[in-house]
């Protein structure tokens, strides 16, 4: 079944979810006749049997114990029709952030609400189907076009290094050279996405130095940030980190290659490693236009790109990448806006082998 029809299927039980709310209304409303025929007959009973003296406290308090019961009943009630209702509202927030393995139980008294919850698991269970498609369709496209492209950059390399080429030749060969890298690093990032999509739980985890990893990072882009004459203002505490080293490595070269991409030149860049309780926080700071508010809500979505004027140095996978590796590492990720720049802050939790 398509998803859309499913979606059709769950929208048209609207209906039956209006017959369970009358049904509610019904069952209060002859609670609430109940709690006034059983005011009305203790009136009648202490008009006719207790004296005048005994007949307002009795009355008052006859009238409360009802008022009691009918609310207890209705209160229980409430919460019998409206728990698989707020049940079936988190595991739509589930769907709605991508995780469709959510599964409800169908094991409900009333008719109704197992129809829902069953077209509920029906949705779900097509919509992970599809997912597993696109993926796999992605990344066998991606194997697809690796090999060929690597062959194109390859012989492009070939013809660079020919000396009867004339200037416009050369200028040719180089866009060549550059576009055919921007795809292979394009397939890559996709590649690597959809590896550690399929991932439940981070695997290849070693012990090792988390400073002396930002280090690297920081000297491996070193011909970038003096491209622009950046300084890099680094302050890393020395951290031991249990975890997934190559993948932890991808997250710092994507949030500093990010600063210095929208740092103006000549600017400082703050980088900052620190031990804050049971977590390990990293931040780092440029002095950019900052980030929109729309901008930081998809920041972290596939193919996302805020700033229109960078889309050529860019795929739009690198944050997405990011935010997968901090959930498999139990960590976080956030962005935000300082006076004047943008701040990527990291907390990842303090794990033992």
């Amino acid at each position: 079944m398509k998803s859309r029809e499913i979606f059709e299927e769950i929208r048209s039980q609207k209906d039956q979810i209006f017959g369970l709310r009358m049904r509610l209304t019904l069952i209060v409303a002859a609670e609430l006749i109940v709690c006034i025929l059983l005011s009305f007959g203790a009136e009648m009973l202490m008009k006719n049997v207790l004296t005048s003296e005994w007949r307002l406290p009795l009355a008052i308090a006859a009238l409360v114990l009802g008022l009691i019961i009918c609310f207890g009943i209705t209160g229980a009630i409430s919460n019998w029709f409206f728990y698989p209702i707020k049940q079936l509202g988190k595991a739509m927030e589930k769907v709605a952030d991508g995780d469709f393995s959510v599964r409800l139980q169908t094991k409900s008294r009333l008719k109704e609400i197992r129809e829902v919850y069953s077209g509920f698991n029906m949705m779900t269970h097509e919509l992970g189907s599809i997912e597993i498609i696109q993926s796999d369709f992605v990344s066998n496209v991606s194997h697809e076009f690796k090999t060929p492209i690597n062959a194109v950059e390859g012989y492009a390399m070939l013809l660079q290094d020919c000396d009867n080429l004339s200037e416009e030749e050369k200028k040719y060969v180089d866009g060549i050279i550059v576009s055919t890298r921007r795809l292979s690093t394009l397939i890559g990032g996709i590649l690597l996405l959809s590896k550690i999509e399929n991932l439940s739980i981070p695997t290849d985890q070693t012990e090792f130095s988390l400073d002396e990893q930002i280090r690297r990072s920081i000297v491996g882009m070193e011909n970038l940030w003096e491209e622009k004459d950046i300084e890099i203002d680094a302050d890393l505490e020395s951290i031991r980190y249990y975890g997934n080293e190559k993948l932890m490595l991808h997250v710092w070269d994507n949030l500093l290659g990010n600063a210095i991409k929208f740092s103006p030149r000549s600017d400082t860049i703050i980088i900052r490693l620190k031990n804050e309780l049971e977590r390990i926080v990293f931040t780092v700071e440029d002095h950019g236009e900052g980030i929109s508010e729309e901008a930081k809500r998809h920041i972290f979505e596939k193919f996302y790109q805020a700033d229109s004027s960078h889309k050529q140095e860019g795929n739009g996978l690198g944050l997405a990448l990011v935010s997968r590796i901090m959930t498999l590492e139990g960590g976080e990720i956030y962005a935000e806006n300082i006076d004047g720049g943008c701040k990527f802050t990291v907390k990842l939790k303090r794990k033992r082998e």
